[in-house]
């Protein structure tokens, strides 16, 4: 749909026109405000104060009054007054005097100067609507005009740049058709000269790749290489340290295990010496006793043989020999008993040394076994550490040289575009193919073109805009740079 606007310059000229209009309808009327009369003064109302007697007598006048049939009004006149007589003469004001003159003077001043100021102030005012007016409009004018002067400027400026584009076009036709001539004259020296150029810049450039390829090889086996080492000095750090926290681990366990094992040693120790104290002393304390009373026996003996000492020699003698049997036999319960004593002493130091033993071999073998589980871990660590780095570092290199491919790719695209901005196609070659295998230094200078182009003409344009877009802004990544360094692309006259 189309949209029916008037141009700015338009648009602006009706704004102008109706802000002057407006304008000039408020100067208007702030003029007829200014030049219309004043509302005149109020006239000064005189009092006269007139006696009722001073007032002249009323004219007869009859007064009308309804009639029935029954009655009728009689006519009632009004009382004649003579005007003649002194009293009914009428009562001339009295003449003001010179202070109510005065005063009247300075009311009447006073008025004429407030109407010559209300008239002088509608004079200013109209006076500055008037010039605000001007003004406006002198802006209004001044503004008209530079938009005039704009719009001359505008299409001045579009005929100049008309003329001066149809002169660069002219030109440019001209040193076309000059660079054509120039091209066919020089054709065959130029094809000759490319043709040998080309042969010994494809030898390079085969000789390049060679080199490249055997330096890419070998920075790929040095960064493997590197890879490796670095994953097995990990992989043996790791197991050292893994070995140094087991290590210190089982020293822990072990300090752990043995004070644990001294503490019970000590309380079987305070135990079994409380237990020897305690039966030594009962031993003792049975021994006094037997002695207290053996002491006893042979007090009383000796009482009973002081007494008795007149007694008969055999009872004594029987006597004697039953106490020493007695004695005998209580020193064999004592020595039984000592044996047996000793007997289970043996027994729980035999029982706490197998014991002891058996817990030394079973910590033995738990330690054994712990620390081939300990090393199998570590192992398996190491190895799926070695392997998670190698895969890590394939993953890596594989996701670098990715990275390098996709930064080439922009790269060569990017160059083809520049060769694209600076080729110039032959004119009558639409259609016309050609392809360019370009190779690159590091610093983007152009070591090789070889062009494949049925038109020698399309063919000299494409290595000429190959040489022309140089230098080409290289990859800062050394593998994108090399990646970059050699491309081919297809050109199409249009």
């Amino acid at each position: 749909m189309k949209r029916f606007q008037e141009p700015p310059f338009k648009q602006n000229a009706i704004a102008l026109g109706f802000t002057l209009g407006v304008h000039a309808i408020a100067i208007v009327g702030l003029l007829f405000l200014g030049l219309s009369k004043p509302p005149e003064q109020p006239k000064k109302l005189t009092t006269i104060l007139v006696k009722p007697e001073d007032l002249p007598p009323p004219l007869a006048k009859p007064v009308e009054q309804e009639t029935t049939a029954e009655n009728q009004a009689e006519e009632i006149l009004s009382p004649i007054v003579d005007e003649t007589q002194p009293e009914n003469l009428p009562v001339a004001p009295p003449p003001p005097t010179a202070q109510q003159l005065a005063a009247e003077k300075l009311k009447a001043e006073q008025a004429q100067q407030a109407k010559l100021a209300e008239q002088k102030r509608k004079a200013e005012e109209a006076a500055k609507a008037k010039a605000q007016a001007e003004e406006q409009q002198k802006q209004a004018e001044a503004v008209a005009q530079k938009q005039r002067a704009e719009a001359d400027a505008k299409a001045k400026a579009a005929e100049e740049k008309r003329k001066a584009d149809a002169e660069v076009k002219a030109k440019a036709a001209e040193q076309k058709r000059q660079a054509e001539n120039e091209a066919k004259a020089k054709q065959a020296e130029e094809k000759r000269q490319a043709d040998a150029i080309a042969k010994t810049k494809a030898a390079e450039q085969e000789a390049k790749r060679k080199a490249d390829l055997a330096a890419k090889t070998k920075a790929d086996n040095a960064a493997k290489l590197k890879a490796e080492q670095d994953a097995k000095a990990k992989a043996a750090e790791e197991k050292r340290k893994a070995d140094a926290d087991a290590k210190k681990k089982a020293e822990q366990d072990a300090k752990a295990k043995a004070a644990e094992e001294k503490r019970k040693a000590d309380a079987d120790a305070k135990k079994k010496a409380e237990t020897d104290a305690k039966a030594k002393a009962a031993e003792e304390k049975r021994k006094a006793d037997a002695d207290a009373k053996k002491k006893a026996e042979q007090d009383a003996k000796a009482k009973a043989a002081e007494e008795k000492r007149k007694a008969d020699a055999d009872a004594k003698k029987k006597a004697e020999t039953d106490a020493k049997a007695k004695a005998a036999e209580e020193k064999r319960k004592a020595d039984a008993d000592a044996k047996k004593k000793a007997d289970a002493d043996a027994k729980a130091k035999a029982d706490a040394e197998a014991k002891r033993k058996a817990d030394a071999d079973a910590k033995a073998e738990a330690d054994a076994k712990r620390k081939a589980d300990a090393d199998a871990k570590a192992k398996a660590d190491a190895e799926e550490a070695k392997a998670a780095a190698a895969k890590k570092a394939e993953q890596e290199a594989a996701q670098k040289k990715a990275d390098a491919k996709k930064v080439a790719s922009t790269a060569k695209r990017d160059f083809e575009s520049k060769i694209k901005r600076a080729w110039d196609i032959p004119s009558g070659s639409s259609g016309q193919k050609a392809t360019a295998r370009v190779t690159l230094s590091d610093s983007g200078a152009v070591l090789s073109v070889v062009v494949n182009a049925s038109d020698p003409d399309v063919k000299a344009s494409v290595d000429a805009a190959v040489r022309a877009a140089a230098p080409y802004p290289m990859p800062e990544d050394p593998d994108a740079r090399r990646e970059a360094r050699s491309f081919t692309s297809s050109f199409t006259a249009k």
